[in-house]
């Protein structure tokens, strides 16, 4: 039995986006914070890319795996703050049906990517600790390139059934998004045919880059560790030990907020939404700002390239 007051439509020509729900008043006092960590980002991860471009002596693994995470953080950020900042500052709410398509595959993708890099920068540390003399042979250009080839084909072809599927449902529920951007399951959840699948798959897929990578990169922080604690000298072991530390808390600070986000998403109906959505934007919003931050200006030959060319420019 149909109603009479529930619209019925297959590729509503655009949503609404809520922004942040039950903090609409505060928006634009939320944009300073917001906006300010994506100008960081951006100075940040653009600076990272110059330096290593013009530095041949960081044509390494490391960097390049390094300037492939700039680029996704770059990315990720781009997709998601001018459209939210136009909502926030101008009111802008509506986007295109297609646009948010687009918007929700690139986030998802490229959050993907993320995690490949992070497996990728574990296992070139673990390399380079533990089997030193071999390290230019195991990851020279070719093997990187075909890893970083390897770990956007793995993003863009996960991410792939997500807007596939979404293009194909009706919606009958709603235009209405309460988030700030096209944030999958609070697309889904617009629709008003069988959706299961598409959960299912959502779920599986989060569980299994997630669980997967970060049992790859544990296994490789715990064999550094072994490695760090037989290295001659306190003071050596103690700078590979801080270096590693302060990696594994940029992975936590990625992986966590994202899983609770997820996990929000589906059982989490106790939690408040605005707090739910603030969550969502800050996870996607703060590891971009702090990447260049922790490999960026905490790696001595960048801070050394950084520093030098500062003082060029002053002369």
């Amino acid at each position: 039995m149909s109603d009479s007051n529930t619209t019925h439509f297959i590729n509503p020509s655009f949503f609404i986006l809520l922004g942040i729900p039950g903090l609409e008043v505060a928006h634009v006092w939320i944009s300073i914070p917001f906006c300010t960590i994506y100008i960081i980002a951006i100075l940040g991860n653009f600076t990272i890319l110059f330096i290593v471009k013009r530095e041949t002596s960081l044509h390494e693994p490391m960097y390049y795996f390094l300037c492939m995470l700039a680029a996704s953080d770059l990315a990720v950020s781009t997709t998601i703050m001018p459209k939210t900042l136009s909502l926030f500052w101008f009111n802008f709410r509506e986007i295109d049906f297609h646009s948010c398509l687009t918007q929700m595959y690139f986030i998802h993708c490229f959050t993907t990517v993320e995690s490949g890099i992070f497996v990728a920068m574990a296992f070139d540390r673990y390399v380079a600790i533990c089997d030193p003399l071999r390290h230019s042979t195991i990851l020279s250009n070719h093997v990187v390139a075909k890893i970083g080839l390897a770990i956007i084909l793995r993003g863009s072809v996960l991410i792939l059934p997500y807007p596939l599927l979404a293009i194909q449902w009706s919606y009958c529920r709603s235009n209405i998004i309460p988030h700030s951007y096209c944030e999958h399951i609070a697309v889904v959840k617009l629709a008003c045919a069988d959706t299961q699948v598409s959960n299912y798959y959502s779920l599986a897929l989060a569980f299994y880059v997630i669980g997967l990578d970060v049992f790859f990169i544990t296994v490789s922080y715990i064999q550094i560790l072994r490695a760090i604690f037989v290295l001659p000298g306190k003071d050596t072991r103690l700078k590979t030990f801080w270096t590693c530390g302060s990696h594994l808390c940029v992975f936590s600070a990625s992986y966590i907020p994202a899983l609770f986000s997820i996990l929000t998403h589906r059982f989490g109906h106790s939690v408040p939404l605005h707090l739910h959505i603030l969550i969502a934007n800050l996870y996607l919003l703060m590891p971009p700002m702090l990447h260049p931050i922790i490999y960026g200006v905490r790696t001595k030959p960048i801070r050394g390239s950084l520093l030098l060319l500062l003082n060029q420019k002053r002369t």
